[in-house]
């Protein structure tokens, strides 16, 4: 048997690893056995969610230019043409006289420029803050990758050394099933010793089955986390000594809800929301633009000798547009607005609540996870002592196969304890970074 400091330090030194190297869709690959951070980062440029966010960012700064592009010139073109078949006519003095010919065609050419525009205006102030809430949302899927592709990995290790102390238990189990026959064909003991290990044994080798298939379905979400195909390999490597360090965390850190991507999306949201006030008052003031045109008009009684002669005509001038009364709607729209502010006041304050409360769960859910692995750490340790001695009791026939099998149990189940416990701890410590809002996406 191995000494307990040994059992301590290396019950999670296997890996269960593929020999295929992985590679992405994009040509990025991770190594053979990629560690948390390689798996991070290659997360960070594969997943799908990511891509969608930062996609979200391209359609948001592709909808800011197209709604701030209305302070640039506008030009278009015109063309007409039309077929008197009755040519209009006026009376001047006694005479009736034509006014125009049969044929009559104008294409005109006009620039116009706002000058002083409400929407664009509200356009213009609300792109800094769209931009920062499109930036913000990529930032929370950056920050939820990080903390679901490190409980996956933790979850495979503590599955892949469970899987490592179930089969040492069976070969413990099989050394005792067969030394339990042996003494029962030379009359030692009875039957039950050896009845009792087969059942033992069978017991722990449907173990094994369930560590096993439940492994293929935690790779498989994995691969899904960090954005592989299905049909690709992964294989992992972890370091047992550096994951014991990386376990404590200050507890004595303050909350602070401006590190909170949520506080900093809602905080967002009312300051656009505050624009949206603004702008309806601005719907008070006029909207002024200039403009310029310059137009062909073509005239004529045949159609063949239309364009044969252009009459031109150009105009450059201002257009003032003042809304006086709109049945009170714009007033409307202002209150709503400031009603809309006070809402999302109170929503910053529940959140507040919020984040407070699971800041203190998981600080307290951390605490205790860690109290809990240091007494499942000493549990090993003890455990394995008492199997230690009571296998040499057992040899010289002072304790009973039963004391036996009790004293593996408790082995077994102190040591599975251990890994649960340590990825408790691990998965909390995640939690509680993702509570103080300390998780950093730039690494």
């Amino acid at each position: 048997m191995n000494s307990s400091k040994q059992v301590i330090f290396l019950i999670m030194a296997a890996v269960g690893c593929f020999s295929v190297s992985v590679h992405a869709q994009d040509g990025t690959s991770l190594p053979e056995k990629a560690t948390l951070p390689d798996l991070i980062d290659f997360a960070l440029e594969n997943r799908a969610v990511i891509h969608q966010a930062e996609l979200d960012e391209e359609i948001g700064e592709r909808e800011i230019a197209s709604a701030l592009s209305g302070w640039f010139p506008q030009i278009n073109a015109d063309a007409s043409y039309n077929r008197n078949i009755k040519i209009p006519t006026a009376v001047i003095g006694d005479q009736v006289i034509s006014m125009g010919q049969k044929n009559v065609g104008a294409l005109v050419l006009q620039a116009d420029q706002q000058l002083l525009n409400p929407g664009l205006l509200q356009a213009s102030k609300a792109a800094k803050y769209i931009r920062q809430q499109n930036a913000l949302n990529t930032e929370d899927s950056k920050i939820n990758t990080i903390v679901e592709v490190s409980k996956g990995y933790y979850d495979i290790l503590t599955s892949e050394e469970q899987l490592q102390i179930v089969q040492e238990n069976i070969q413990r189990i099989q050394k005792q099933l067969n030394d339990a026959r042996a003494r029962y064909e030379t009359g030692i003991v009875d039957r039950t010793d050896y009845k009792r290990a087969e059942i033992s044994l069978s017991n722990t080798l449907a173990e094994q089955k369930r560590v096993v298939q439940l492994l293929g379905y935690k790779y498989a979400y994995l691969k899904e986390l960090i954005g592989l195909t299905p049909e690709q390999s992964l294989s992992l490597s972890f370091d047992y000594a550096s994951m014991e360090s990386e376990m404590l965390l200050d507890t004595t850190l303050a909350l602070d809800y401006q590190r909170r991507v949520e506080y900093q999306q809602l905080q967002t949201q009312r300051q656009l929301q505050q624009l949206n006030t603004q702008y309806n008052k601005w719907t008070f003031l006029p909207r002024l633009s200039a403009f310029y045109n310059y137009a062909w008009d073509y005239r004529d009684n045949q159609f063949s000798d239309l364009f044969s002669r252009s009459f031109p005509r150009s105009v450059l001038g201002l257009s003032l547009n003042l809304p006086i009364f709109q049945g009170g709607k714009r007033i409307q729209e202002i209150r709503k607005s400031r009603l809309m502010e006070d809402r999302l006041d109170w929503d910053i304050v529940n959140l507040r609540n919020q984040l407070n409360t699971q800041y203190e769960l998981a600080m307290a859910t951390y605490q205790a996870n860690l109290n809990d692995w240091r007494t499942a750490k000493r549990n090993v340790e003890l455990s394995e002592e008492v199997y230690n001695t009571i296998k040499l009791q057992y040899d010289e026939g002072i304790k009973t196969y039963l004391d036996l099998m009790t004293a593996e149990t408790d082995l077994r189940t102190s040591q599975i304890n251990y890994l649960n416990a340590m990825y408790a701890v691990l998965s909390g410590k995640l939690d509680v970074q993702q509570a103080l809002g300390t998780i950093d996406t730039n690494n």
